[in-house]
């Protein structure tokens, strides 16, 4: 994992006088855990959303492990994400799933397997890996949404609502 630091982040939406997020200052140590709580419009998301790259930081800067990373691309910021509103490939079994993300990066298969088994153990899936999405309760197909996210290693990891 990486340090996380905004550095007066903002985020304004054209026509809203009110910044979305207002001159965020935050530090997350390496190996933190962090939550953000607070009502409902208060910018949470928002502040994910701009880690990842999905949204654009208006003023001040974004970095992970001492990088700036506020004109980053996503695909090239090394985060995992699990969004309130996750995506499973119906025809897929949880372990294919799960180790979708590696094989697009040409992981080999043992490798792959490997991390797999390792996140289905951590999320108490073992005995699903070889069911398809359908077959799953809600909870269940959170935390496969989250195995995905885990299998890849990334320097950050952010949850939204998973």
């Amino acid at each position: 994992m990486a340090d996380v630091k905004y550095v007066e982040a903002t985020r304004l939406y054209p026509g809203n006088p009110i910044p979305a997020v207002n001159r965020l200052d935050l530090d997350v140590n390496d190996g933190e855990f962090m939550v953000l709580v607070g009502p409902s419009g208060s910018g949470k998301t928002t502040a994910l959303r701009m880690l990842a790259g999905l949204e654009d930081v208006d003023e001040g800067e974004v970095r992970i492990g001492g990088e700036d990373v506020t004109n980053k691309p996503p695909k090239d910021r090394d985060i995992a994400m699990v969004f309130q509103n996750y995506a499973l490939y119906p025809h897929m079994t949880v372990a294919e799933n799960m180790g979708f993300a590696l094989k697009l990066k040409h992981v080999s298969k043992d490798q792959r397997l490997e991390r797999v088994k390792e996140a289905a153990r951590l999320l108490d899936l073992e005995p699903y890996l070889d069911r398809k999405p359908k077959a799953l309760s809600g909870g269940q197909r959170q935390r496969v949404a989250m195995g995905r996210a885990i299998v890849r290693e990334p320097s950050v990891f952010l949850m939204d609502e998973p």
